[in-house]
């Protein structure tokens, strides 16, 4: 390991804007056994699932239906 290095020429991550942030939700029992279940069948982690429907959900531009039962 050297005692200096140099980052004169270093370049910032191009992939930074592309990093998760942390966050913790409440979600209906109901609705993560359902995410958790397709997520098994599809072979891809549940939250990975979540994430990848919500930023199709935003980049459509849907809204939930807001009609209560």
């Amino acid at each position: 390991m050297r005692d200096e290095y140099d980052f004169s020429e270093a370049k910032r991550n191009p992939y930074a804007k592309a990093l998760k942030k942390q966050i913790t939700i409440r979600v209906d029992e109901d609705a993560l056994g359902y995410f958790k279940a397709l997520a098994e069948e599809l072979g891809v982690p549940y939250q990975s699932l979540i994430n990848l429907y919500l930023r199709d959900c935003a980049q459509a531009r849907r809204k939930p239906d807001l009609h209560w039962k």
